[in-house]
């Protein structure tokens, strides 16, 4: 005797209930159908990794901020790629490293971002602002409006944070 199908799971009708919409929600901002169906899908990846899609009260406005956030993330790693790639044309040729090296800084610098978003926005802010504008503790301080020791705690920590993020390449 054959039961009845389960009824499916939360996930399921969300993601049955509402995938096209997004998809399409998507298209219209991003006039890029391959980065539309990516982010969709990451979107949805994201709420089954946390397992959150019982008792959401207004799916579509859910939705849509966990895809603007993931756009937001790929542009930011867009704009880094770009940068990195910028400074390496300004680079004598005998400077320019190989492809493979390159392919590694990009993954550090990947990695790097990635750790960054586990950080406050202050202490990210602080990492940047002395690792790439070269600020004192001093500057960042009064830049963020906080304190010396605040500045050298989050510094310590988003330091910590991107060693461990980065593999040791040159490790076998």
């Amino acid at each position: 005797m054959l039961s009845a199908p389960s009824p499916p799971s939360d996930f399921q009708a969300l993601y049955a209930e509402h995938h096209s919409w997004l998809l399409h929600w998507l298209k219209r901002r991003l006039h890029d159908a391959g980065l539309a169906g990516d982010l969709a899908q990451d979107t949805f990846l994201k709420i089954f990794v946390a397992r959150s899609s019982a008792g959401i009260a207004q799916p579509r406005p859910f939705l849509a901020t966990i895809a603007r956030r993931l756009l937001a993330n790929h542009c930011r790693r867009e704009e880094l790629e770009r940068a990195y790639l910028d400074a390496l044309l300004h680079q004598p040729q005998a400077c320019t490293p190989s492809p493979e090296a390159m392919s590694m800084l990009l993954e550090s610098l990947q990695l790097i971002d990635r750790a960054l978003e586990r950080l406050s926005a202050k202490a990210r802010a602080a990492f940047l602002l002395a690792h790439l504008d070269g600020m004192s503790y001093a500057e960042i301080a009064a830049e963020l409006g906080t304190s010396t020791h605040s500045v050298k705690k989050y510094l310590s920590k988003a330091n910590l944070l991107c060693f461990f993020a980065v593999p040791d390449f040159a490790a076998p």
